[in-house]
């Protein structure tokens, strides 16, 4: 549903859930995905090897023996102290420089993490949190008032050295930075013994993290807009064989402050009292020290220096705005990607270069830029606070559809557990209860029109609503759909989303509605609208030729070459200044890189140059004064679990 910004696959959501495990190269998702990363070796690395050794777990019952496993605390890592001691020990910085010798000091700090959230967020806390400066001194002295003594490597009483099982994937990048943290540790009198193993074991679905088989263990989440984290870092979210291994807790961690905080956190549409939530659990976060973030990843982007107003972000494609971008030299911009699009439809392609097309030919109604929001198209964020939206309390009772704590629509019935009005977890046992139901309107600006010169009407909103959540046409997720209990259309411009009683999404404000030509006759006769949703999927006027409202039309597309695009003027904000986009598909980044260079390409975004070794050609052309460059913080951000229980 929508194709309103870098998270426009949030329409199919649970944004309340999680943050994304790393290294994925389309867009922020809402629903989980694991990663993969297979990296050949072409190197060795200073190491020390150790032999991973997989379990196969059979799909039987678990017998009480196994239930019990990880309710052990782990003989070192249980110590707050010890946990607190490796933070201290940790350069961070130094990682930084080990992967990125490129960026400057400062550009190095703003990459820091104190917390899960990233500099800039407006959920990070700014105090009661306990920061890590890299204090080797105050780490050793922890680890002595723990029991650890000696050297090289400390022991404790009984004579067992201070040795840690070090588990992440075989990627060099990991295999870099994670060489100079064990030599951290190794000063500190810390042992660290590494794995690096495949993404296939590490991240798979019986194995490696998913069975929290692993002491010390490194990975990377994708930080959003939203920072959701209920299934991090709540104690009901905690892997293990009792549970059948559901949930993404995989330190083990119950604080139940925290876990009460992260729950009210993802319940509430008050963005104030969200913050006070999430303050509330990076407190307990850093004081406990379950898991230790050590910095954003940097990607990077480059413009030639005839472009203006190019302005990449960490959560947002940068062809967002390029209805506001100018040249100082002709009207023709060519951007360079190292991947084509397999389709232009949003709905079942999520892919970075689909979406950074995408902008080209719709216009957002949201845009969520430097991890907040921002209407667009829209008059608007429609929230409580301004009268956009409702949520009252209505009268439910057996039989009636409600959204369940499962997170599912379900006909309420004796036993079914749902929450309150008054925000109470109730199991229902018959009667009359109110619940919260939700209504969002959303007021779009005058003046959106197709390229041919039809009006966006009320029919094209209509319709993006029957195909989205049309069961056959082949959307990733149905989860928004589902909690929809019905869409009043009032006219060309507007409509009002009403929720099932129960439903409490805290990104509502952002979930607009897809829209589609309605009108537009297809290659057969038929208006788009009479064509059913699960024929979608095989139509060029929706994959390929879509019909444009926003900035630019679609020209032409030359398969495995490029696309072009020239500007639409019946767009809503005025036609564009630049007459002409070229999409030019260029496989090898060094040779994307060199055509910037020369000025065959005008713009690389991260998606295409991403953070390899050409980010450092490219921010050296910078310096000469030859192309614009920029640093950017991901959202994606690397940190070192540590495992609370041992099996």
């Amino acid at each position: 549903m929508g194709n309103f910004s870098r998270r426009a696959a949030a329409l199919t959501l649970l944004a309340m859930v999680v943050p994304i495990l790393a290294a994925c190269g389309g867009a922020a998702q809402p629903q989980v995905i694991r990663e993969t990363v297979v990296v050949l070796q072409t190197a060795e690395p200073v190491r020390e090897t150790v032999v991973v050794e997989q379990t196969v777990v059979a799909e039987t019952s678990e017998s009480p023996a196994a239930a019990e496993a990880f309710t052990t605390p782990h003989p070192i890592l249980s110590d707050v102290r010890v946990r607190q001691a490796i933070a201290y020990c940790t350069n961070r910085p130094e990682l930084i420089a080990s992967v990125y010798p490129w960026l400057s000091p400062e550009e190095q700090d703003a990459l820091v993490m104190d917390t899960f959230l990233p500099q800039g967020h407006w959920a990070l806390a700014t105090e009661n949190i306990i920061r890590y400066p890299y204090d080797p001194e105050q780490g050793k002295a922890l680890l002595e008032e723990a029991g650890w003594t000696g050297e090289p490597v400390r022991s404790n009483a009984q004579g067992d050295p201070l040795s840690l099982a070090f588990a992440t994937t075989n990627a060099q990048f990991r295999q870099t930075w994670s060489a100079v943290f064990i030599q951290q540790m190794a000063d500190c009198g810390i042992q660290v013994i590494p794995t690096y193993a495949p993404g296939s074991w590490w991240f798979g679905s019986n194995t490696g993290l998913a069975r929290r088989d692993f002491e010390l263990g490194a990975y990377a989440w994708v930080g959003e807009a939203d920072p959701g984290g209920q299934t991090l870092y709540a104690c009901n979210q905690i892997p293990s064989p009792s549970n059948n291994w559901e949930g993404q807790n995989y330190m083990g961690w119950c604080n139940e402050r925290a876990s009460r905080a992260i729950i009210a956190a993802n319940n509430t549409l008050d963005r104030e009292e969200r913050i006070r939530q999430y303050a509330i659990v990076q407190e307990e976060f850093t004081k406990d020290m379950v898991s230790l973030p050590l910095f954003n990843r940097s990607e990077a982007a480059a413009a030639s220096n005839r472009v203006q107003g190019f302005t990449p972000d960490p959560t947002e494609y940068y062809t967002a705005n390029i209805d506001e971008w100018t040249l100082t030299d002709g009207d023709t911009v060519v951007l360079g990607f190292t991947q084509e699009p397999a389709s232009l439809w949003g709905l079942i392609e999520s892919a970075a270069v689909q979406r950074t097309a995408s902008f080209l030919l719709g216009a957002p109604a949201v845009t969520t830029f430097s991890y907040d929001y921002q209407p667009k198209a829209l008059t608007q964020l429609p929230t409580i606070e301004n009268g956009g939206a409702t949520n009252e309390d209505v009268d439910v009772s057996e039989g009636d559809i409600v959204w369940s704590t499962d997170g599912e629509a379900v006909e309420l019935a004796p036993g079914v557990e749902i929450v309150n009005a008054a925000g109470e977890t109730i199991t229902y046992e018959g009667g009359t209860v109110q619940m919260k139901q939700l209504s969002v309107t959303f007021q779009y600006v005058d003046g959106l029109t197709w390229e041919d010169g039809e009006p966006v009407k009320k029919a094209d909103f209509e319709l993006g609503y029957k195909v989205d959540c049309d069961p056959n046409s082949g959307s990733v997720s149905y989860t928004l759909c589902n909690s929809i209990g019905s869409v009043d259309f009032h006219d060309d411009t507007s409509y009002t989303i009403n929720y099932l009683p129960g439903v409490q999404w805290p990104e509502y404000f952002a979930q607009a509605l897809s829209v589609y030509p309605a009108h537009q006759v297809t290659s057969d006769g038929r208006t788009l609208a009479d064509v059913p949703p699960a024929e979608w999927q095989n139509l060029p006027e929706i994959l390929e030729q879509p019909l444009s409202y926003g900035p630019y039309i679609l020209e032409s597309w030359e398969k495995g070459q490029s696309m072009t695009f020239r500007a639409n003027p019946y767009y809503y904000r005025g036609e564009p200044t630049i007459k002409t986009v070229v999409i030019k598909f260029i496989a090898d980044t060094q040779q994307a890189v060199a055509q910037l260079l020369t000025g065959e390409v005008d713009v690389l975004g991260t998606e295409t140059l991403g953070a390899g070794a050409e980010v450092e050609t490219v921010l050296q052309a910078a310096e000469a004064g030859d192309v614009q460059a920029f640093s950017i913080a991901s959202p994606t951000w690397e940190h070192i679990d540590f495992n609370l229980h041992i099996k």
